[in-house]
């Protein structure tokens, strides 16, 4: 089986993962305990909060260790309720732990503004600009985009926050190990990550909040993270994670010249032969490794299908759930119809992926698309 999935989740490091037997084998004691099996096992946990914290330029003390990136998100969403001013800004293609959460609030009175994507799904600050009320407490847009690689301005709106006085938080999940990200240059007030995206064990995330940034946890009942987040750290996972975010960052720059020549071999051979394909998301705002293609004659879930039986992992360009493939909130943001939204997939590249891996994906590419093209009937009508 060939896996060209990891924006979805990447295979566990094998030097992570030998940390991490060993820590969950040896490090038994609680973190909080002030004996030596305590004591040792907090300072994995305190290392591992500094190889993080040295990954996107923070001081340690301003990373939180969570259950991973969705829990990071909804520990600052749901702080809104708390907050006298009860507006909140979000994209249009933020992530559901972050879209789903804010529509939930609602109920309890939160009231928000959906800021438009061009079609290359890129936000435009001067939308953020134009929808900040007096009244709004919070702005929240991703850094990388899961389903397109697209990179988003948070520069600049970061900025459009500080000069208000203004909170802003950023999904950072898709970004960590990708691009350089540091948090003092692009001025968030908060930022969430989660180590399976970086080869890291699954189950363990972070948030990184700036100092002498008021939060109220979402868990209670102990003092552990600062008292941001209770309950008996994941030493294991902890441990794994700071490895995983420590040997990232050291092959980031290799890593990303070395995805943007597979990228580059598999697309030429891939348009040489399916000319009418269109690859969506912002061509040079984003991240290596992630493409997402339109197949206009060819159902999207039928490619899938193919690809699978033929030993080849990749995704679909919309949410599954329940067995039906819906079309991407994503992508409708984009401007892309539905009919073409079922059409998409998305492929993406990591540290385990070869040329003759993507040679074999663009070989089965054409074949299938060739093949369903000529067996399609098309059953959609609806734009």
């Amino acid at each position: 089986m060939i896996y060209f999935d990891y924006c979805a989740t990447t295979p566990l490091d094998k030097r992570v993962a030998a940390l991490m037997a060993n820590v969950n084998e040896n490090v038994f004691g609680n973190p909080s305990s002030i004996h030596r099996y305590g004591q040792e096992a907090k300072g994995y946990v305190e290392r591992a909060r500094r190889h993080v914290a040295s990954a996107i330029n923070c001081q340690p003390k301003e990373i939180i260790f969570t259950g991973g990136g969705t829990e990071a998100n909804n520990i600052v969403l749901w702080n809104v309720l708390r907050e006298n001013k009860k507006h909140v800004i979000l994209s249009a293609i933020e992530h559901p732990s972050i879209s789903k959460t804010i529509s939930l609030l609602a109920n309890w009175g939160i009231e928000y503004t959906i800021i438009p994507v061009d079609s290359f799904g890129i936000v435009n600050p001067n939308s953020v600009r134009d929808a900040i009320r007096n009244d709004t407490g919070l702005v929240t847009v991703m850094f990388v985009n899961n389903e397109t690689g697209t990179i988003e301005p948070i520069g600049e709106i970061s900025q459009l926050c500080l000069e208000r006085g203004i909170y802003f938080h950023s999904d950072g999940v898709q970004a960590l190990g990708k691009i350089p990200v540091d948090v003092r240059s692009l001025n968030v007030t908060s930022m969430s990550f989660s180590a399976h995206k970086l080869y890291g064990p699954k189950g363990v995330g972070a948030l990184y909040l700036s100092e002498g940034t008021r939060l109220n946890p979402l868990v209670v009942g102990g003092s552990q993270e600062g008292n941001f987040r209770a309950g008996t750290e994941n030493v294991p996972g902890i441990t794994g994670f700071g490895l995983a975010a420590e040997l990232a960052i050291a092959i980031l720059e290799t890593e990303k010249d070395r995805l943007r020549k597979l990228e580059q071999h598999f697309l030429e051979s891939l348009i040489e032969n399916i000319p009418n394909l269109t690859i969506n998301g912002h061509q040079e705002h984003r991240v290596q490794g992630v493409i997402n293609i339109t197949f206009p004659d060819v159902p999207g879930d039928d490619l899938l299908m193919n690809l699978d039986l033929n030993g080849i992992a990749v995704s679909g360009g919309s949410a599954c759930s329940s067995g039906t493939l819906k079309p991407s909130e994503v992508l409708k943001a984009m401007g892309i119809s539905d009919r073409l939204n079922r059409r998409t997939i998305r492929i993406s590249l990591g540290r385990y992926t070869s040329k003759s891996d993507v040679h074999v994906l663009a070989e089965a590419i054409v074949k299938h698309v060739q093949h369903l093209k000529k067996v399609n009937t098309p059953l959609e009508t609806h734009a």
